[in-house]
C-alpha cells in the first residue's frame, strides 16, 4: 500500500502563486511515476504535470510555463509550484502515484485550489 498525503491548496487571488506538496509512504515502487491531477466541478479529472524517479516531466497545456513539478532527493516527496494562477485553475488538486508501467494508481485525498478574479 501506498499513503499519499497532499498540502498547500487555499485560496488566492489571480495571478498569484501557490506551492503544493504531497509526501508518499508506504510500499512506493522504486521507479514511479508521481504527479499532480485537478478535478474542477462538472468535469473529469485531468492531468496536471507528472515526475518520474529519472526527472522526465509532463505538463499539461494549459500549466505550461506557469507550473513546475518537482521532487525531493528522497524521491517521496513531490511538489507543483503554481504561478500567474487563474480562475480556470480553481479545482481540487489531488496527488497520484504508480509504478512505471504498473496498472495500479494510488490517489491522495486532494486539496482544494482556489483562484478568485
Amino acid at each position: 500500500q501506498v499513503q499519499l498525503v497532499e498540502s498547500g491548496g487555499g485560496l488566492v487571488q489571480a495571478g498569484g502563486s501557490l506551492r503544493l506538496s504531497c509526501a508518499a509512504s508506504g510500499s512506493i515502487a522504486s521507479n514511479n511515476v508521481m504527479g499532480w491531477y485537478r478535478q474542477a466541478p462538472g468535469k473529469q479529472r485531468e492531468l496536471v504535470a507528472i515526475i518520474t524517479t529519472y526527472g522526465s516531466t509532463t505538463y499539461a497545456d494549459s500549466v505550461k510555463g506557469r507550473c513546475t513539478i518537482s521532487r525531493d532527493n528522497a524521491k517521496t516527496t513531490v511538489y507543483l509550484q503554481m504561478n500567474s494562477l487563474k480562475p480556470e485553475d480553481t479545482a481540487v488538486y489531488y496527488c497520484n502515484t504508480r509504478r512505471i508501467g504498473g496498472l495500479r494508481d494510488y490517489w491522495g485525498q486532494g486539496t482544494q485550489v482556489t483562484v478568485s478574479s
